[in-house]
């Protein structure tokens, strides 16, 4: 057969199947006319098993290919359409009955993405599904085209496409509604596991547990957010709100923006940190054309009160080049960690991002960000640090290092009179780098200056602080010059020594709103590039939070968590990134673990990483992602953890912790009582290359933070603790830490907590070794090694006569098809990642409730979106259903107490 071809067919609407009620499901490899190139061998080598009809089509040569389809529309003529095409990195434009060319956006908002090679190679054979968005066409036979000109080649693939005149949940090959109809095959290859795909439905559907009435009618209602004291307050009414946020949101268009951003109302979130830069990643220059998608995302989330967060500079997304004409000096593979800071040039151009990010009027609304309250705030660097392991002259070009290491000899000769005399100050101490002559002084590793503490690092430390900070200070004035209203945090990251350096840069963080932090439980990934990504042959180990296990199978327990929070500068809180990291099976944890030690430390907003997808997918990208937010275990969690933090139903513990720390102690390396062990994420621990730097262990147990809240200030008076006897709370010989209220308790040697407040009540963990359990109003028993099951009133009064509670149950998920094998290490290895749908374990157990009208409380089962089914029993003794995660109790003769 010729490469070169042109296909007629007469019977076109072969192509095109009605697929489920009037949606229409037309197959790529049958169009009516075609002009493509087919690429003789490599490229076309595919697992066609993972094709719809067993085949797609493709182009591969010198010319674009086109093709064209004929479609019957009856019935909706404005439809959804959805494209399963190959992404990486192509170009693909469609047109519809002879009308204008437009480009299909091939990099965002991507779902089910998938690599089709035969031979499994990471190359450019993949597909994915991509809303293309809402199209208007006409009843009777219509055309829509398509051109492949990438690059490349001109390369590109279409397996089918969709027509959907109903909300559509890509899933690989199934056709809408069809991805349900295979369940039962499911779960029967997976004994003792149930499917999680809630099917999309109607916006008016009202869900038993929908937390939207939790939000503002609009955000932005109640005025800018502002700050009093250490809460977050609406500033027209003066009231304190906390956030319970993500990261994202992920949809692309604004119709699906609204969607997703109903939904994210309807679990609870009040708040998206969009963590996305305006620039080009080469060069630096303000990309434009990227701020309208901001601006939908603040509109579209406004309208389901939910505020939007500005993270908008990462280093690790610029890679600056030779020719760049604003840093200097670096290969284009080198990241700019730490030149933010004190690099004039790359300020100015920074502090345009932001100026055109929020004073450009929206195309859709003429109003800037600048000005709309629905704004939360703006955080102006993220995860980079002067105290980090990053900062080292093998980071910093020659050009860069000699501005700074220049400004650090003026300050030195401000300080000391002449740099000899430094040098002379520091008993011999220099580096090679070191240039009097030239006014410039070189800086010591972090490692050195945490660890031997000289004279020099002392000088050092001093320097770097009085910098960071008075870049922070700086840009905090820039941004309110221009006009902006909403908050602004420093930073959020490490240091390369908690005890020494830490406190330097919490307090660097100080002449900010709020302190900003990052904190992720992981599993010991590894693998190549596990850092980002999860795939076969990778390792990784199952660890509960609820025992405090270590990440090293085998090694002590680890007491260090992201959720401990101590309260700095008497401001407001933040963990703006923050999640168990996948594959773990103890992920279930996570929500009621955030929620009921968030709000025992009265922390004011966690921000859970990342809401990669607006469905239910367990592989929103490329490659299956450690990080992803919409499953069971996470997503499906966050109604009643919502409830509990928001609504605070856990009261804050008293401060068990008041502790000053001496400014001046703090730049002579004395250290702090107590710091944070460093949380992070696999993608930057490499940066720390395994180092660990300063004491190895803290005079204030880390287990406090379980018990009651701590605070930390900085002063110029004497350095001062005040620890309250922490013997009732924590007892480590029986392993069990209890809340200052006993609204919490925490058996960490069996690895369950008891959440035991009017308005909450719960236990989570592992429920088999908990047995039978009387909370204050409701008994819990279940047989399950790893389950959580919690009561939450919906309408804010205690549980013992409230008229609504929402009774919610998970286990533990895992996409289908996933499989391990145990490694000598006590780590796992994945044989298989799995495909969508999620599983969840199967739940089993008893709940009864022990108030007076207990036999009147009517128990009706939801669905997995949350809708009610019918009532199947009553609330003084019920039966959890194997496939049930939510309840909704409703009193019929509510009691009085």
């Amino acid at each position: 057969m010729p490469a070169r071809f042109r296909s007629c067919l007469a019977l076109v609407l072969i192509a095109a199947l009605p697929a489920r009620a009037d949606s229409v499901w037309v197959e790529g490899e049958r169009p009516e006319r075609a002009a493509v190139t087919r690429h003789p061998s490599w490229y076309d080598q595919v697992k066609r098993a993972e094709l719809s009809g067993g085949d797609f089509i493709t182009n591969w040569g010198e010319s674009p290919g086109v093709m064209s389809y004929r479609v019957l529309i009856t019935g909706s003529e404005n439809r959804e359409f959805w494209v399963r095409a190959n992404p990486t990195p192509a170009q693909l434009s469609y047109r519809l009955n002879g009308g204008d060319w437009k480009a299909i956006d091939l990099e965002k908002g991507l779902q089910d993405r998938l690599n089709i090679a035969a031979d499994d190679k990471v190359d450019l054979r993949f597909l994915a599904w991509v809303n293309v968005g809402r199209v208007s066409l006409k009843q009777g036979a219509n055309t829509v085209e398509f051109r492949m000109d990438s690059a490349n080649h001109n390369h590109g693939a279409i397996d089918c496409f969709v027509l959907a005149d109903e909300p559509f949940t890509p899933r690989g090959t199934a056709k809408p509604g069809e991805a349900h109809s295979r369940t039962p095959k499911t779960e029967a290859e997976n004994p003792g596991w149930f499917v999680f795909d809630p099917p999309s439905v109607p916006r008016a559907s009202i869900a038993g547990f929908d937390l939207r009435t939790l939000n503002e009618s609009m955000a932005g209602d109640g005025g800018f957010i502002g700050v009093n004291g250490d809460n977050f307050i609406h500033s027209k009414t003066k009231v304190p709100v906390r956030f319970w946020a993500v990261n994202g949101p992920a949809s692309k268009h604004y119709d699906d923006l609204r969607r997703e951003a109903r939904m994210l109302a309807k679990y609870g979130v009040n708040l998206v940190r969009v963590h996305h830069g305006y620039f080009d990643g080469k060069t630096g220059a303000l990309k434009s054309e990227e701020i309208a998608h901001a601006q939908d995302i603040v509109e579209a989330m406004k309208h389901e009160g939910i505020y939007t967060h500005f993270s908008i500079y990462f280093p690790l997304w610029l890679s600056p080049g030779p020719d760049n004409p604003v840093l200097q000096g670096y290969d284009g593979q080198k990241k700019p960690f730490a030149a933010l800071f004190f690099d004039d040039d790359f300020q100015a151009q920074y502090r345009e991002w932001w100026k055109a990010l929020l004073t450009t009027p929206s195309a859709r609304t003429g109003k800037r960000l600048i000005d709309e309250p629905a704004v939360f705030g703006a955080e102006i660097l993220n995860e980079d640090s002067y105290f980090f392991w990053t900062f080292t002259d093998r980071n910093l070009p020659d050009p860069e290092l000699r501005i700074l290491e220049s400004r650090f000899g003026d300050w030195l000769k401000h300080k000391h009179g002449f740099l000899e005399q430094a040098l002379a100050a520091w008993e011999g101490v220099r580096l090679p780098r070191d240039r009097p002559d030239e006014g410039r002084i070189a800086f010591r590793p972090p490692w050195n200056i945490a660890n031997e503490r000289k004279a020099r690092d002392k000088d050092t430390a001093r320097f770097l602080l009085e910098s960071q900070r008075g870049f922070y200070e700086a840009t905090y004035k820039n941004l309110r010059t221009l006009g902006f209203r909403g908050l602004i945090t420093a930073s959020n990251w490490t240091t390369a020594s908690q005890a020494i350096l830490g406190p330097l840069e919490k307090y660097s963080y100080t002449s900010t709103d709020f302190i900003d932090r990052h904190g992720y439980f992981s599993c010991l990934a590894k693998g190549e590039n596990s850092d980002w990504s999860i795939r076969n042959g990778h390792t990784y180990a199952d660890r509960s939070a609820l025992r405090f296990d270590p990440e090293q199978p085998g090694k002590p327990k680890e007491f260090a968590h992201p959720a401990s929070d101590p309260q700095y500068g008497s401001k407001p809180s933040m963990i703006s990134e923050t999640t168990f990291n996948r594959p773990n099976r103890y992920r279930s944890e996570a929500p009621l673990f955030y929620a009921a030690y968030g709000a025992l430390q009265d922390s004011d907003a966690i921000v859970h990483f990342a809401q990669d997808s607006p469905t239910w997918a367990v592989k929103p990208g490329y490659f299956m992602q450690p990080w992803t937010l919409m499953s069971p275990a996470m997503m499906g969690q966050f109604p009643a953890a919502a409830l509990i933090y928001r609504n605070a139903l856990v009261k804050p513990g008293a401060v068990l912790v008041d502790l000053d720390l001496n400014l001046e102690d703090l730049l002579s390396l004395k250290g702090s009582p107590l710091h944070q062990a460093a949380a992070l994420d696999d993608l930057r621990r490499k940066d720390a290359n395994g180092h660990s730097a300063g004491p190895a262990t803290t005079e204030i147990d880390p287990l406090v933070h379980f018990a009651g809240r701590v605070t930390v200030d900085f002063t110029d008076k004497p350095g001062h603790v005040n620890l309250k006897n922490l013997a009732p709370f924590v007892q480590r010989d029986a392993q069990v830490v209890t809340a200052t209220h006993g609204q919490l308790r925490l058996d960490y040697g069996q690895g369950i907590l008891q959440i035991n407040a009017p308005s909450a009540q719960g236990l989570s963990g592992n429920l088999r070794k908990a047995g039978r359990v009387r909370l204050a109003d409701l008994t819990i028993e279940s047989p399950l090694e790893l389950g959580h099951i919690v009561a939450v009133s919906l309408d804010g009064a205690p549980i013992v006569r409230s008229k609504k509670i929402l009774l919610q149950a998970m286990s533990e998920e895992k996409p289908a098809g996933f499989q391990t094998v145990a490694e000598a290490d006590g780590t796992k290895r994945i044989v298989s990642l799995g495909t969508d749908p999620w599983l969840v374990r199967e739940i089993a157990g008893n709940v009864a409730f022990h108030r007076p009208d207990a036999k009147d409380l009517r128990v009706s089962p939801l669905d997995s979106n949350g809708i009610a089914l019918e009532a199947t029993g009553r609330g003084d003794g019920f039966r959890l259903e194997p496939k049930t995660l939510y309840y909704l109790l409703t009193a019929l003769n509510p009691s009085q107490h």
